[in-house]
């Protein structure tokens, strides 16, 4: 059998809480470095790199294209394709779009559907799973591969595969006889027990073909939808958009539920592999290095008679201090603390609701807000007054923008800044400063090779970010 093309779809559209205060809306969990130096989607994209694998195409949602792209070249990866998704609508719809588009890429192209938020601690060991399952997927089989268990995780669907009494339709691939829910503790303890179990990751291989006919066979209001979205599809930049009236059609509905518990032909390659979903901080804390008294802990932290305990600082300048803690995580970020039971940790979830029911921009929002040309931070928030810090990355710039409610004051403190007001276009450099009138059309660039920074001082009577009016930009953005 020649070297098929594998084409890995990574799916990044969700946002998650289970990950707080970390993990949320604005930027969930899949663009954060939870474990090692790299996010799990940078890990994701590198996970499926060499022989055999086509570059990634990347399934993701408006919020966070930019955040997709400036991750991607951070990583190294400069070819994907990345389909913005018009709304969330769960895993079929995303599926169902991947499809469409590995087969209009290649009509005998393999697709590997992935989530883009697993840690798998031996990529090799994956990669070589996969091309277990290549054979039963060039048969027209849809395989799955199955994580086996380590312990009764009531947190995870599971896979039954076939009886042991059952030869396997190839080398190391059972079929597979059903999907199972996430199930209570006994049920759990007997299916660990059971070695035909296993737990269901959510990867799927098979060709893109086959996935659009199943698609087809099962679930026709949800491919009919997608492809009518997919053909109409617009090019925005290096993005490709479906067209949002037929998405919207779309059923809000799981790719297990639509397609895979109804398809005649699935397969199953056990992984024995490190593997973790990251589904809550007590995952994290697995993840981890323990000490001598079983604590894992990140940035500045220090733990004082402590066992047992995850300490995680995400900011410089928060000492977090643990005191006689036992199996408890704590989480320091700049703009919220959570300490919680370690047995509690699926819990999370249930406080951010409370939080949004009451508005907390915690909930959802990171102090730190990203953008196409980099970031910017709010330092200080008063009445008719904020201040920002603000990044911009080398060569981006800026929209050209008016306010009506309010001025500004730039200082550079890093780098070179090109700014323009109005007619007027100048170099500012490091601990110059330049006011932008309340009206006037202005715009920040950075010509330089380095990132500038700056603090901006807003003065007004309403700070909102959505008090822009934007004549040219380069993101497509006015």
């Amino acid at each position: 059998m020649s070297d098929p093309l594998i084409i890995p779809a990574l799916m990044c559209g969700g946002s998650g809480t289970r990950l707080w205060p970390l993990s949320r809306k604005s930027f969930p969990k899949q663009f954060a470095d939870l474990v090692g130096e790299e996010s799990l989607f940078q890990a994701s994209a590198h996970r499926f790199e060499g022989p055999g694998f086509a570059p990634p195409l990347v399934v993701t949602a408006e919020d966070f294209r930019f955040i997709v792209v400036e991750q991607l070249s951070e990583a190294g990866i400069k070819e994907a394709s990345i389909l913005v998704e018009p709304a969330p609508r769960n895993t079929a719809a995303a599926g169902a779009l991947a499809a469409l588009a590995a087969r209009a890429q290649d009509p005998e192209a393999f697709l590997l559907l992935s989530p883009a938020d697993h840690v798998m601690g031996d990529p090799e060991s994956f990669r070589a799973a996969v091309r277990k399952g290549l054979p039963a997927a060039a048969e027209g089989a849809i395989v799955t591969f199955g994580i086996r268990p380590t312990g009764p995780e009531t947190g995870y669907g599971y896979l039954e595969t076939a009886p042991d009494s059952d030869p396997d339709i190839a080398p190391g691939v059972r079929a597979l006889s059903r999907f199972v829910e996430k199930p209570d503790p006994k049920t759990a303890e007997e299916m660990v027990a059971d070695k035909r179990f296993l737990w269901n990751a959510g990867l799927f291989l098979a060709r893109a073909a086959d996935l659009v006919a199943a698609f087809e066979r099962h679930a026709p209001e949800v491919i009919d939808a997608a492809r009518a979205a997919f053909d109409a599809a617009e090019t925005d930049l290096i993005f490709k958009r479906p067209a949002a009236e037929p998405w919207s059609r779309i059923p809000e509905i799981s790719i297990d539920y639509a397609v895979m518990e109804k398809a005649d032909k699935l397969a199953a390659v056990p992984y024995d592999g490190p593997w973790s979903d990251l589904g809550a901080w007590d995952a994290v804390y697995r993840e981890g290095t323990p000490d001598d008294a079983g604590n894992v802990a990140s940035g500045p932290t220090t733990a004082i008679d402590c066992s047992g305990t995850l300490l995680r600082s995400e900011s410089a300048d928060i000492e977090l201090v643990g005191i006689g803690l036992k199996d408890i995580v704590a989480i320091a970020m700049g703009d919220a603390v959570m300490v919680a039971d370690m047995g509690q940790a699926q819990n999370v979830k249930r406080a951010v609701e409370v939080m949004k029911a009451r508005g907390a921009r915690q909930a959802t929002q990171l102090p730190v807000d990203h953008r196409p040309w980099g970031w910017f931070e709010t330092l200080v928030l008063g009445a008719r007054f904020q201040v920002k810090r603000i990044h911009v990355h080398p060569g981006a710039a800026l929209s050209l923008q008016s306010h009506h409610h309010r001025s500004e004051h730039w200082i550079v403190v890093a780098g070179t800044a090109k700014v323009t007001v109005d007619d007027e276009v100048k170099l500012i450099t490091e601990n110059q400063s330049v006011y932008i009138p309340l009206g006037a059309v202005h715009r920040m660039e950075n010509p330089g090779k380095v990132p500038m920074v700056l603090i901006e001082v807003q003065t007004g009577t309403y700070l909102g970010e959505d008090d822009i009016v934007r004549y040219e930009d380069i993101y497509a953005r006015s």
